[in-house]
């Protein structure tokens, strides 16, 4: 309202409010269209998952529609002359001749018309040049540049119904083809096949052959379809018919038309009787589904514009048919309506990026795992990269899949024995009196000299009486311990245990001493022996011990070989003068391992 050129203030207040109601009435439809258009860009919920994986197959599509055909003969290349026969009302045989030309629009018969929309009012036909009679073939070749699973094959004629044709296939992209089925009025005749035959399990990829289309007239029913699945008897169990699916599956199709039904007309002479008889179809139509085993919903064109799978559950190639890299941890297998059958990633604690599968493995864990990891990283080892490799040690403090999690033992260049400590606890071996975890001091009782090979010595403890001289009674201490420092394969194969160890600590029972050993490695153990790597007790009688055979010290490590005795209920092993106990040389590695070599071949029984 204007009033005297000027707005009055009450409606200056009802234009604001107008003005707030719509741009809050604006607001409320743009949030409601923004938030519809993001709806709208939610991908759809893939069939392939529903909570966990799930089997999932692509659409049922014609494979043949788009594709083209190759003809071994087609007319109008050079123009031809064709004729259509038709009955007036007194059943007179009437001829309408025309010209099948293939650079004409209008009478063209080309290979294209086979795949296109077939559309009932106006159709369109291929069409062989006439009279191309047995033995002479026409053949339609058909491929679907992928594997397809095929439900059927369909063929609308536009001319008679061939007297005999034959349908094959390939799975190997047209380099050899299998026979589907024949049709044909003399089936013996012409295929050598038997018109009355069944299928069993046991020939169920076998192609047969039927008359029952030459019991029809060939011009009232112009339609041949074939079904693949038809009477086979594990069609009702397909998923469970590596038979049955080898069977439908196809990558190119091939049609071969033998003989023309022409009922003798050949003989006539009469004009076009010839040029009557031909092979035309309106309609070349192959119902099935895109190959991808269960573990795909769609196919797709790669970079290169080839069809292949898109393929779900960790697997790969164009049908899906392996697991991607990485995921071998179980063997690869069709998707099931039970069982989706995703293939898994192999456990490799993030040390290694390639694994292998094998079965052997794979059977022995139940059938859970079979994955075996290659070339692990950061100084691990092992089928799943668990545990340390020689040299390194676990760091307790850090997870197994840590990059750090194996540490290298450090042993000292002088105090220790070798570059190898325990691969559990990074114990260094250590030479005579050298203690520590990496063998860098002297134990009690030793004192450092400034030999390498001798780093710590014993305090000599002051002595008042003369010691007394060892008794020489015992005739077997001598002998006792040339044996105790000799093993060749010999005495190898006779024993029961092969350990390398370490001495820890000693102690007096009854007319036993009791060391506390820490085993290393195990070159030979018998079925009895359930031992394990770590600390366990060795039992040596007094009175041998006292001979030094075999003898013993503190810190040391030795190779121990023996036969398994028993010692009351006392864990452990019993060593005495018939063992054999030699101080380790790490030289030693190479000979103990063609021993086992050599046990294991079985030599040790010859």
């Amino acid at each position: 309202m204007w009033i005297c050129g000027r707005t009055s203030r009450s409606a200056l207040l009802l234009q604001l409010h107008l003005l707030l109601l719509a741009t809050i009435f604006l607001e409320y439809v743009c949030a409601s269209n923004y938030i519809k258009m993001f709806a709208g860009q939610q991908a759809p919920p893939d069939p392939c998952y529903d909570g966990k994986a799930r089997r999932c197959i692509p659409d049922f599509v014609n494979a043949a529609f788009g594709k083209e055909v190759v003809a071994s003969s087609t007319c109008g290349s050079p123009p031809s002359r064709y004729c259509t026969s038709n009955s007036d009302k007194e059943g007179k045989v009437i001829r309408n001749c025309f010209i099948c030309d293939a650079n004409h629009p209008k009478r063209r018969h080309h290979t294209g018309y086979l795949t296109d929309l077939n559309n009932p009012n106006n159709v369109t036909c291929w069409m062989s040049e006439p009279f191309v009679q047995y033995p002479k073939n026409v053949t339609l070749k058909l491929a679907l540049n992928k594997k397809y699973e095929l439900t059927y094959i369909s063929l609308q004629f536009c001319s008679a119904r061939p007297d005999s044709m034959a349908i094959y296939k390939s799975v190997d992209y047209g380099k050899t083809w299998i026979p589907f089925q024949y049709y044909s009025s003399e089936c013996k005749k012409m295929y050598s096949k038997n018109a009355v035959a069944v299928v069993t399990k046991a020939n169920e990829q076998e192609a047969l052959c039927t008359e029952a289309y030459s019991n029809i007239d060939p011009l009232s029913g112009a339609r041949v379809a074939f079904s693949t699945l038809e009477g086979r008897p594990s069609a009702y169990d397909f998923d469970n018919s590596p038979v049955l699916q080898d069977w439908v599956t196809a990558t190119d199709i091939m049609i071969v038309f033998n003989k023309l039904n022409t009922y003798g007309d050949e003989e006539k002479d009469e004009a076009g009787a010839r040029e009557s008889y031909y092979y035309a179809l309106s309609d070349f139509a192959v119902g099935g589904r895109c190959k991808c085993n269960g573990h795909a919903s769609r196919c797709i064109p790669n970079r290169d514009g080839r069809l292949m799978c898109d393929c779900k559950h960790n697997t790969a190639g164009y049908d899906c048919e392996k697991c991607k890299p990485f995921h071998y941890d179980r063997p690869w297998a069709r998707a099931t309506s039970r069982d989706a059958n995703e293939c898994v990633a192999c456990n490799c604690n993030l040390h290694a990026r390639q694994c292998r599968f094998n079965m052997e493995l794979y059977q022995l864990s139940g059938y859970k795992s079979g994955g075996v990891c290659l070339r692990c990283r950061h100084n691990t080892a092992g089928r799943n990269c668990h545990y340390c490799k020689e040299g390194f040690y676990r760091d307790r403090s850090k997870a197994m899949s840590h990059r750090k999690a194996c540490k290298a033992c450090d042993c000292h260049p002088v105090g220790a024995l070798g570059k190898t400590c325990n691969q559990t606890t990074g114990q260094c071996p250590c030479k005579d009196g050298v203690t520590g975890l990496t063998c860098n001091r002297c134990a009690k009782g030793y004192q450092q000299s400034k030999s390498p090979i001798a780093p710590c010595i014993k305090i000599p403890k002051p002595t008042t009486t003369r010691p007394q001289p060892k008794p020489s009674g015992d005739g077997g201490c001598r002998k006792c311990k040339k044996r105790s420092r000799r093993l060749n394969i010999k005495k190898f194969c006779k024993r029961d245990f092969a350990i390398q160890a370490q001495v820890v600590s000693r102690e007096k029972v009854e007319d036993w001493v009791k060391f506390t050993i820490n085993v290393i490695s195990f070159y030979k153990q018998s079925r009895g022996d359930r031992t394990r790597r770590g600390e366990t007790y060795l039992w040596v009688p007094k009175k041998d011990l006292k001979c030094k055979c075999p003898k013993i010290r503190l810190s040391q490590r030795y190779l121990i070989v023996g036969k398994l005795k028993r010692n009351g209920n006392r864990s452990g092993y019993i060593v005495d003068r018939t063992s054999i106990v030699i101080r380790w040389k790490d030289k030693w590695q190479r000979r103990l391992r063609r021993f086992v070599k050599h046990e294991r071949r079985g030599k040790c029984r010859k």
